[in-house]
């Protein structure tokens, strides 16, 4: 690196870093001062030195506010689609992944939503696979009791999904239709459309998946109930459910399971 952008970087991380610690002073003018500054130097962050010294602020902050400032001004430089594959050498992907599987804390949404913007871009989706954001998530989902936490989790297990390699993460998920199922009864209407997203597309590429919901007693009703009171797009998406199923492979079942899959079957 030149060693004009050694010190340019070298002055924006500092600057930053002084941002950061006087946003957490009693002056609001000080608080101000600094988020003004901040937002003045936005423009020149996306460079690998600065993304990585946000990363290491993430990781390694004792403070939750300098993580969520850290972590909102990942988040905005992310919905930029030029800067989604750096962010995924930088190791943003991994930092996050290890930030949101701690205990859950004022900058937990922030992180979500930097990583939803990410994952968007395919490469970034099999950083996060590997990483081991499938099981990290999952675990949020079921643990949670912030309705906000578990919907954006569950939104981005539908964009890694997507890809075969987040597809084959939830398929190897020990239980995994079950879990969506206890997500299908729970109150939040935006987990809901999440999760029958997700059955929808193990559903199409797993047959056991399919088997795993027949062997559930209550899994019918429950997407029934779904299909008459969920949401526009709740109800568009159990009654895909309930046609997939009701065109499963019959006899590849009934083999498996005896005669309970006609019954289930027979809506």
């Amino acid at each position: 690196m030149p060693l004009s952008e050694l010190m340019a970087s070298m002055r924006a991380r500092e600057a930053i870093a002084e941002c950061l610690s006087e946003l957490q002073s009693e002056s609001h003018e000080n608080q101000q001062k600094a988020l003004l500054t901040l937002a003045s130097i936005t423009k020149s962050l996306a460079d690998m030195d600065k993304i990585m010294f946000l990363n290491s602020v993430i990781l390694s902050s004792t403070s939750a506010e300098p993580s969520r400032i850290a972590a909102s001004l990942l988040c905005s430089l992310a919905m930029l689609d030029k800067n989604k594959a750096k962010f995924g050498v930088a190791g943003t992907v991994e930092a996050l992944v290890k930030a949101i599987s701690r205990p859950r804390g004022p900058a937990s949404h922030h992180f979500l939503s930097t990583l939803a913007e990410l994952v968007q871009f395919h490469g970034n989706c099999t950083v996060a696979v590997r990483a081991g954001a499938v099981p990290v998530l999952i675990k949020l989902v079921e643990s949670s009791d912030c309705e906000d936490l578990a919907g954006t989790s569950l939104a981005i297990l539908c964009l890694l999904a997507r890809f075969e390699e987040g597809l084959t993460a939830l398929k190897e998920t020990e239980q995994i239709v079950l879990s969506m199922l206890e997500i299908l009864k729970g109150r939040c209407m935006l987990s809901k459309e999440g999760a029958a997203d997700i059955l929808l597309r193990l559903f199409d590429e797993s047959e056991r998946c399919i088997r795993d919901a027949l062997r559930l007693p209550e899994f019918s009703s429950v997407i029934a109930d779904l299909s008459v009171r969920g949401s526009v797009r709740a109800r568009e998406k159990a009654s895909l459910l309930m046609k997939k199923l009701m065109e499963a492979n019959v006899d590849i079942v009934y083999g498996d399971i005896g005669d309970k899959t006609a019954t289930y079957l027979q809506w």
